[in-house]
């Protein structure tokens, strides 16, 4: 059944609906703070959530979904993060790592049937490649498929896949088997029903994890049959399948990071407003203003990172060639979102180290961002890497005149010229090519802020941002030109006892 857009609810409407169930569930019938210390989520706290179809917005319109539109995903994730970082996740995980793929891969009658289980029946799907062994290096894994009378037989063990146990619906990620045993190098994708005969899922643990109570992770073991007609058809081949898909999944991350620091930007004006320490207010402070005004800045990067977003993440674009926008994106958001929740623990004090306060919840659960969907550190270099060899392409070797000539950055550079106007050593040490790959990554941001403030976003917010990208920029610069060399001296036992050179002196 195709639905009109003309006919649906307008979005505002549908968005608020969604919120009140939210503050219904965790502020009237729960006490989100004391639930939050519980592995899971209450049936009729996920129940009455789902009943308002927030996951119509990544279905398109033929199967009477919402349409598809990456301003509606992104502005649904942030209201779900400013009440629940981890509830914003769960849905995140089926909009870009399942519905979309799904959506834009999928045979007609397998996305048909997905979706209409998804709009009648409130199912939930996720995304499964990561494996013991092989994290962040995906493109070894090692659960493999053969093909035979029809099926697929899928075999091997993945972990660390959010909604471990939950999900009705999984995509699968393995590599051809060989007659020889050997595994091709591309990866094919495949959606598995678990409640289909053939296609159960067997958690063989589930995980303790540190944070994100509400969502089950673990360990599962593959042996599955899948129908032929569920793997998933590649514009291209499997990676660069897989590259779209993650990709637009880090371009919409800033959604989840966007409600998550708003959040806490409220909470910690509201407290240093109203907590005194002698005759002062602690917003009066100078040191507690340069922690809010760095808070702010954070909402305003991300204000900036989704409005991008919302222009280049349709599901119709080929993201597979984007990851240097993509990484940028993934690594200065979940930056932010952990600095921010330091802060507001900072300022907070010791009633903010408890975990069922939303400071101390707030750094566990931000934390992990920084980790999947490729670490960080990896990220950082990634980055570094990717400009370098534009930069040798171009046969540029000053930073300052390649990025003034790069359509994201090239706006940014007068902002930042002193500090970027060097050329970088093409043999510099991994340590040295994160340092850069953050600077890129804020250089980049800088040229986000311009294009927001283009759109009418208010000037005053824009400029405390920028100048406090310069700040970290001059940091990160600094850093880099800084020679450290120093490792690690693994019997560093012997002789460094600071007893003993406090009896030699005696």
């Amino acid at each position: 059944m195709h639905t009109n857009e003309s006919e649906l609810t307008p979005f505002p409407v549908f968005l608020e609906s969604f919120k009140k169930s939210m503050y219904r569930v965790f502020h009237t019938r729960e006490n989100i703070d004391e639930f939050s210390l519980r592995r899971g989520i209450p049936p009729f706290v996920l129940r009455e959530i789902m009943n308002t179809n927030p996951l119509s917005v990544a279905i398109p319109t033929e199967y009477e979904g919402r349409g598809c539109h990456v301003p509606e995903c992104l502005a649904l994730l942030e209201a779900a993060s400013y009440e629940s970082l981890a509830l914003s996740l769960t849905i995140g995980i089926n909009l870009a790592l399942f519905l979309i793929p799904v959506g834009k891969y999928a045979d007609e009658r397998v996305r048909a049937s997905v979706f209409h289980d998804f709009m009648k029946n409130k199912k939930m799907g996720g995304l499964m490649i990561t494996e013991p062994d092989y994290g962040s290096d995906a493109l070894h894994m090692q659960t493999s498929y053969t093909h035979d009378d029809g099926f697929y037989r899928l075999q091997g063990t993945k972990h660390w896949a959010g909604l471990t146990g939950w999900a009705d619906y999984w995509l699968l990620t393995a590599r051809r088997q060989t007659k020889s045993g050997d595994l091709m190098r591309d990866i094919d994708f495949f959606v598995c029903n678990v409640n289909a005969p053939g296609q159960h899922i067997v958690v063989d643990e589930y995980f303790h994890n540190l944070g994100l109570y509400m969502i089950p992770y673990g360990r599962n073991l593959i042996d599955v049959k899948i129908p032929g007609s569920q793997k998933l058809t590649p514009k291209t081949n499997g990676v660069g399948m897989m590259l779209d898909i993650l990709n637009r999944s880090r371009l919409m991350m800033p959604g989840m990071g966007m409600g998550f620091v708003k959040r806490l930007l409220d909470e910690a004006i509201q407290h240093t407003r109203q907590r005194n320490i002698g005759k002062s207010t602690l917003s009066e402070y100078d040191q507690v203003q340069q922690r809010l005004s760095r808070m702010q800045g954070a909402f305003t990067i991300l204000s900036a990172m989704c409005a991008y977003s919302s222009k280049h993440a349709d599901r119709k674009h080929d993201l597979s060639g984007s990851g240097l926008e993509a990484n940028i994106l993934k690594t200065v958001n979940t930056d932010l979102m952990q600095e921010s929740a330091q802060s507001l623990l900072q300022l907070v004090g010791a009633e903010g180290y408890k975990i069922n306060h939303i400071a101390g919840r707030a750094i566990i659960d931000s934390r992990p961002f920084q980790i999947f969907e490729g670490s960080n550190d990896i990220l950082y270099v990634q980055i570094a890497d990717s400009v370098m060899k534009m930069m040798r392409k171009k046969k540029e070797q000053n930073l300052l005149m390649f990025l003034r000539d790069y359509p994201l950055s090239s706006r940014a550079c007068d902002h930042v010229k002193d500090l970027i106007n060097f050329k970088p050593d093409p043999h510099m040490s991994q340590r040295k090519q994160v340092e850069l790959g953050r600077a890129i990554a804020y250089v980049f941001s800088i040229g986000l802020l311009v294009e927001l403030e283009d759109g009418g976003f208010r000037k005053d917010l824009i400029d405390g941002a920028r100048i406090m990208l310069q700040q970290d920029i001059t940091k990160m610069t600094s850093a880099y030109h800084f020679e450290n060399e120093t490792n690690v001296v693994e019997d560093y036992n012997d002789n460094s006892y600071w007893f003993d050179s406090i009896t030699q002196e005696s």
